[in-house]
């Protein structure tokens, strides 16, 4: 037996102090492993993605639908009406007034206004950056300052009168038709079915497009206003007067209280023309000095026109959050009833269908969906195998699901933007699951168990890809955030798209082991 030296027994005692390799089927770390906590809680694991898939789809079901995001829409139009003064009495003293109102307004950016003869247009313009949910109270400050600055415009000043819905989507547009119908007639018929459709689900307003008002036309003879020494501005102080609608008191009973009113009826040609008139101590009917008729507005203030004749549009759009499929099936049953009780003579033809447009927008992403998996089906199936392609492909309906109910909880709608998103982080959802399949085929090809294996591809793999999800969702930030309408409007894109990468990673390192 030989007697080892100083340094060999020193060896020893390091050898057998050292500690022994770790166990392949041990977590790498002692820090928390996502994989293989979710493989330690398979039962619900398997729970939560069954609740999730069937979630997903009742979200997407529920979802609200429609051609464009909504956003506020941040000009006011107002006008005012001055007869007879000049495009520089108006600019000095209607606009110029109206103006420096609109300068105190909140987040009040800056006004565009047009003077000219006897008008006055303006259009106030909030800041880009003001919140959506400030807007309605800025146009209402408009209203109100302006209205306590009234008193000080000049007498005579018709208005201000303000506009601030025109940012109106009429979806759905139908146009009523009625042969041997007079055009008053026909509005009639078209503001009954008005009144139906209102009280159709989701529907915000309906109106009329191109119907014609109608007028009375007083043609005065001036031979016969000559014969008596009229003159017309006092025939029509006369007929202004006799015509008007003034309360005329009370007489009060023992048991009853009676409005007196003055007749004053003007509703047909007849009574029109059979309207007594008093000038300078006389008194002579209308008829006597005019001719009345019944007539149109002339020129008209706006017509529509389908395939080559007159017509009159009703025009119906969405309330907000509605989904527009669902409207489009109750318009058309509702439109399908109406016209089985239209008269003889009178159709209803259909001029836009947003809702097509809607789904067909849907249809193409979902075939654009069925496209990613048969690609990402083929490309796994051959680089990575039957049971390990099937498992990546199998994340990409799963991720949907998830981004569906956080989309609807979010309060995100199915539209152009949000589905444009969804197609853009189609190519990007099996990212994650690709490289987190394909970690753990490598450690099972060296011997790992299938527990060892998960775990240490979450641990080698899961923090890089995490980073990698968060900077490909960071280049959308700046059209999340902007402040701006159109910010407002495509600002889905950043959102969406985070939301998928987010969850594509946690099905990634949760779903996907399992």
């Amino acid at each position: 037996m030989v007697p080892l030296d100083r340094d060999t027994r020193s060896l020893s005692a390091d050898m057998a102090s050292a500690p022994s390799p770790p166990d392949r089927d041990s977590a790498a770390h002692d820090r928390f492993n996502l994989s293989a906590w979710a493989l330690r809680h398979q039962a619900l694991v398997l729970f939560a993605m069954i609740a999730l898939l069937i979630a997903g789809v009742q979200a997407y079901r529920t979802l609200g639908r429609a051609e464009d995001p909504t956003f506020a829409i941040r000009t006011m139009v107002v006008t005012a009406a001055w007869p007879g003064a000049t495009a520089r009495e108006v600019e000095l003293h209607v606009t110029d007034e109206l103006e420096k109102v609109l300068q105190q307004i909140p987040w009040f950016d800056y006004v565009t206004s047009y003077s000219q003869a006897g008008e006055a247009t303006l259009m106030v313009n909030l800041r880009q950056d003001s919140p959506p949910d400030a807007v309605a109270d800025a146009w209402y400050q408009v209203r109100k300052r302006i209205n306590d600055h009234k008193n000080e415009l000049p007498q005579g000043v018709l208005g201000p009168f303000f506009n601030d819905e025109f940012g109106d989507t009429f979806g759905t547009v139908y146009a009523f038709s009625g042969e041997g119908f007079s055009p008053a007639e026909l509005k009639d018929i078209v503001e009954a079915a008005r009144q139906r459709i209102l009280a159709v689900k989701d529907v915000a307003k309906a109106d009329l497009v191109g119907a014609q008002e109608e007028r009375f036309y007083v043609e005065f003879s001036h031979r016969r206003l000559a014969t008596l020494g009229l003159d017309v501005t006092q025939v029509l102080s006369a007929l202004r007067q006799q015509t008007s609608v003034t309360p005329a008191g009370e007489v009060e009973t023992a048991t009853d209280r009676i409005a007196v009113r003055i007749a004053g009826d003007g509703g047909t040609e007849t009574a029109l023309a059979d309207v007594p008139i008093a000038v300078d101590g006389r008194t002579v009917r209308i008829g006597d000095i005019a001719t009345v008729t019944r007539g149109y507005r002339d020129p008209p203030a706006m017509t529509m026109r389908f395939n080559g004749k007159p017509v009159i549009g009703l025009a119906v759009s969405m309330a907000e959050g509605g989904n527009i499929l669902k409207l489009g099936e109750a318009l058309n049953a509702e439109i399908a009833a109406i016209s089985n009780e239209l008269p003889a003579g009178v159709s209803v033809e259909l001029v836009a269908d947003q809702p097509q447009v809607v789904d067909e927008s849907i249809d193409e992403f979902v075939k654009s969906l069925a496209e990613a998996l048969i690609i990402v089906l083929a490309v796994s199936f051959v680089s990575l195998g039957l049971r390990t392609g099937l498992v990546v492909a199998l994340s990409v309906p799963l991720v949907l699901a998830i981004t569906f109910v956080v989309m609807e909880v979010a309060g995100i709608d199915l539209h152009r933007i949000s589905l444009g998103a969804l197609i853009i982080a189609l190519g990007l959802l099996v990212d994650d699951a690709i490289i987190a399949v394909e970690m753990m085929a490598v450690k099972l090809e060296e011997g790992f168990s299938r527990t060892a294996a998960a775990s240490y591809a979450y641990t080698v793999t899961a923090f890089p890809m995490l980073t990698g999800t968060l900077v490909t969702a960071a280049g959308f930030i700046p059209v999340g955030f902007a402040k701006s309408s159109a910010g407002e409007y495509t600002g889905a894109i950043f959102w969406v798209v985070m939301i998928a990468l987010v969850v594509s990673w946690i099905t990634a390192v949760v779903f996907t082991p399992f």
